[in-house]
């Protein structure tokens, strides 16, 4: 039987590349566009929701389109993120390792840029890009584009959303005017329409399913709740799924931190993603939910775009997206590769015309549904606890020698004594929290909860005390991070803090008042990076700096004068004037100068950081590419 691949016009070397990966068929947009972009005639408008296989709809082709034979750049990819960046790169690299001689060069903010350089110096035919660092490239007249025959925009709308529109025209006036143009995009907003029209030459478009839908296999639910309630509603829906692999969507990194650090203090298995990570901050977050030995990611929109994880089964909604157009990015975070999955939404009241503009782009029908009681979050959790049980694989070589051990320990007990106390190992922890649980549902006329929300924050606020730490974001900490540094060292349960504000070198977090005089005794003698770490009472700890004793130099809360800090030994240098010029030195380059607005990511880490024992870990690069046009 013909590989339906090689059908589509493929090579062998590349088809069994395919066919090691695991692709039996191809997908409808593979099916339609490969053909067409095999031609290499034309110039192409794929419009397709994400997770529907576009990497290979465009990948497959060029593969077959390009001469490695000639070490030069043959086709260019601009992709919105690094991440997005690495994992197109990943894949194309994937279905040519059969061909010899082909290149494929990752190009992203927040890596070596030196490392890059000397790559493409090396030969590539293939660069994948996000478009600041490949302009910092051509800034650098290192990348000759005469020979690029090939340009592709993978996800354009999210390129436009995040305001590239100046850096993808900057980056095409390098490239021949006889190039051809392969455009792929979830949506079709104006923007896009206009580079289309600007760019190409009446190009093929080929859209898959309605324009901007959402994917057919992703079923849509919102529940209704008083603003107060979304945390704990959260958390309910959470325990309903026992299986849940879920990426919840914040609106701001504020809220991703808070959220996940909340539920890490209730013990869940989460962390958050966000543009504030350095690359290995971030890469160590990604490495972890790929492995599925995270439950729970917590992500901005910008954090999230390019994330291709497989088997995700919710995406939650947490905060609606403030653009309409970017819920179908989200959504499109689940069923993915053919399968179904459930995108949740988490309203108020208010929140409800929202729901309808979305149905009206997607052009599907939300399903308005009920958060489950306590009762039936108990029953769920117990059933699947049976489940396990009755599906776990058993090692009878290993456990063989403890059989009559444990048989001589349940001698005294029945069958269903046994059954029933193994069952309430688990099953008592959320009796114990759902007893009493109050429905936390909301009516659709209810707008109530936001004065209650503050009124209850204050009271709670009232039994914690807000301390100094003289550890920030300088040391490579998160607010997850630093939860973990104060609960290891100070003996202590997640529970008892309360909110964290991460600051440069110093942060502040609230604890219970009654573990105060324990916390401090605790970290007497404790150090980081062979330094005594401080707490103190804020009260007693100006927040313009860190405080030091005798009257001496205070860093860190200058107004219009300079401000230097150096992170881990040999971070480098950063200054901070008036009105001027801001820099850190590291791994790339950061600037904000007289309000230009442009901004990179860089490193300030200089010679790595350290673990909460203060022993050397491995170094990370900086936090990334962003730019702002003012």
């Amino acid at each position: 039987m013909i590989n339906p691949f090689k059908l589509l016009g493929i090579s062998d070397d590349v088809v069994n590349a395919v066919k090691d990966l695991g692709f039996e068929n191809p997908t409808p947009i593979q099916e339609q566009a490969i053909p067409v972009l095999l031609e290499g005639n034309n110039d192409f408008v794929g419009l397709a929701q994400t997770g529907t296989g576009k990497t290979a709809a465009f990948g497959l082709p060029l593969i077959e389109l390009i001469d490695f034979k000639l070490n030069k750049p043959q086709a260019l990819i601009l992709c919105p993120t690094r991440e997005l960046c690495l994992q197109i790169a990943s894949d194309i690299k994937n279905y040519s390792k059969n061909i010899s001689g082909a290149s494929v060069v990752a190009v992203y903010g927040g890596a070596n840029i030196v490392q890059q350089l000397r790559e493409i110096r090396n030969g590539v035919q293939v660069v994948v890009a996000t478009p600041g660092r490949m302009l910092d490239i051509i800034g650098r007249k290192a990348i000759d584009f005469s020979s690029v025959k090939y340009v592709v925009l993978d996800e354009a709308d999210e390129m436009l959303n995040m305001g590239f529109q100046e850096d993808i025209n900057d980056i095409l006036s390098t490239t021949p005017d006889d190039k051809k143009t392969w455009l792929f995009s979830a949506t079709m907003p104006p923007e896009v329409r206009r580079i289309a029209k600007n760019y190409m030459d009446n190009p093929t478009e080929l859209t898959m399913g309605t324009k901007n839908t959402g994917n057919v296999n992703i079923e849509h639910e919102y529940y209704m709740v008083r603003a107060r309630d979304k945390y704990a509603a959260l958390k309910r829906i959470v325990d309903f799924n026992p299986e849940i692999f879920a990426v919840v969507f914040c609106k701001t990194k504020m809220d991703t931190q808070d959220v996940a650090e909340n539920l890490i203090k209730d013990g869940y298995n989460a962390d958050a993603l966000h543009g504030d990570l350095s690359q290995q901050q971030r890469d160590k977050v990604m490495q972890r939910f790929r492995d599925r030995n995270m439950q729970l990611l917590i992500a901005t929109d910008v954090a999230a775009r390019g994330i291709d994880v497989n088997n995700v089964t919710h995406v939650i909604n947490y905060s609606l997206p403030d653009e309409i157009e970017s819920y179908t990015h989200r959504s499109g975070r689940t069923g993915r590769a053919g399968k179904t999955g459930i995108s949740i939404c988490i309203i108020n009241a208010k929140e409800t015309g929202k729901i309808r503009q979305i149905e009206r782009i997607i052009g599907k029908q939300f399903t308005k549904a009920e958060l489950p009681t306590g009762f039936d979050v108990c029953e769920k959790q117990l059933f699947s606890l049976v489940h396990k049980v009755h599906n776990v694989e058993v090692n009878e070589a290993q456990i063989e020698q403890y059989i009559p051990r444990i048989m001589d320990e349940f001698a005294e007990l029945s069958k269903e004594e046994v059954i029933k106390r193994f069952a309430s190992l688990e099953f008592n922890r959320f009796l114990e929290y759902y007893k009493n649980a109050p429905d936390l549902n909301a009516a659709a006329n209810d707008e109530r909860g936001d004065r209650a929300d503050r009124g209850a924050r204050g009271a709670r606020n009232s039994d914690y005390t807000r301390l100094f730490i003289n550890v920030g974001s300088v040391d490579e900490f998160t607010r997850g991070d630093l939860l973990s540094f104060v609960c290891n060292n100070g003996k202590i349960s997640g529970k008892n803090i309360g909110k964290i504000d991460l600051k440069g070198v110093y942060s502040f977090f609230e604890v219970e008042n009654a573990i105060v005089d324990s916390l401090f005794s605790n970290f007497k003698d404790i150090q980081f990076n062979n330094r005594s770490v401080r707490i103190e009472k804020s009260g007693d700890a100006p927040e313009g700096g860190e405080r030091r004793s005798g009257g001496g130099e205070r860093r860190g809360g200058y107004g219009g004068g300079e401000r230097k800090s150096y992170g881990g030994g040999g971070g480098g240098e950063r200054k901070s004037y008036g009105g001027g010029e801001r820099k850190s030195y590291g791994g790339g380059d950061r600037r904000n100068s007289g309000g230009s607005g442009r901004r990179e990511g860089g490193s300030s880490t200089g010679g790595g950081f350290r673990d909460f024992s203060g022993k050397p870990r491995e170094g990370g690069s900086g936090t990334g590419e962003r730019r702002r046009r003012s």
